[in-house]
């Protein structure tokens, strides 16, 4: 079973690239993040034709979260209790045996803006709710843009950016909060020393100059974590394709057993 998380930046400007992907890679079960689409917008036209059923939670010009899947999928949960008006970023499905999440996660935008605080509370909502709706020891998987650098190793440059958005302390309390009730992060899990990224900003360069950010993962309990034979981050798709535009994200990709 491959499964897979990958924000986008946006379904409309983004679709031939996506369809590219899903014949290249030919994931099971996909999570996107950022359509930045409304539901009844959703092309399931081209998604059927590439083999997926599509459940969405979209919203008009930003977020947006859906789950493409070669399986009918049961849909558990569209938005996050309690955290509805900062737009649509959760979506809860079960694939055979697997419960699949998609999440994209607030960015917060700076530690003196608003967001930045409501990023942290929608984190304790995200956290409080998953504990009543899941189990560790049962399989489960968290995917999506979370928008916190883990760890050192998961920024270009620690030195400079650490303290700020996405690097702060309380950002990394956020995540150890999930990891400590039972996730795992897929990646960081068996590459433990690498340095890799999964986002790069289009601006200056930054891909070529290795300038990244690792802030999408794959998040696993551990009966779906002994089932991984492998993870990568697919920064081949970070790159254009035939002429066609690639998002700022690059898929995670894991293969389970």
């Amino acid at each position: 079973m491959r499964v897979a998380t990958w924000n986008i930046n946006g379904l409309n400007a983004r679709l031939p690239f996506v369809e590219h992907w899903l014949a290249a890679r030919q994931p099971d079960i996909v999570g996107l993040q950022e359509l930045k689409m409304v539901d009844d917008k959703i092309p399931h036209l081209a998604f059927e034709a590439a083999g997926y059923k599509a459940v969405t939670h979209g919203q008009k010009s930003w977020n947006g979260v859906a789950v493409l899947s070669r399986d009918e999928v049961e849909v558990l949960g569209r938005g996050l209790p309690g955290q509805e008006d900062f737009g649509a970023r959760f979506l809860h499905v079960r694939a055979r045996d697997l419960d699949f999440i998609t999440v994209y996660c607030p960015n917060g935008k700076h530690l003196g803006h608003d967001d930045y605080a409501r990023k942290l509370a929608w984190y304790d909502t995200l956290a409080e709710h998953l504990a009543d709706v899941l189990d560790p020891a049962r399989p489960a998987i968290l995917g999506g843009d979370f928008n916190i650098c883990p760890s050192p190793l998961d920024t270009w440059n620690e030195d400079s950016n650490a303290g700020d958005i996405f690097h702060t302390d309380e950002e990394r309390a956020r995540l150890r909060r999930l990891i400590d009730w039972g996730f795992t992060d897929v990646y960081r899990s068996l590459h433990p020393d690498t340095q890799a990224f999964s986002w790069w900003d289009y601006r200056g360069g930054a891909f070529h100059r290795k300038q990244g950010l690792r802030i999408d993962f794959l998040l696993a309990t551990e009966p779906a974590l002994q089932r991984v034979n492998a993870v990568e981050i697919d920064r081949d798709y970070r790159k254009k394709k035939d002429g066609l535009q690639a998002s700022d994200h690059a898929p995670v990709i894991a293969d389970l057993a």
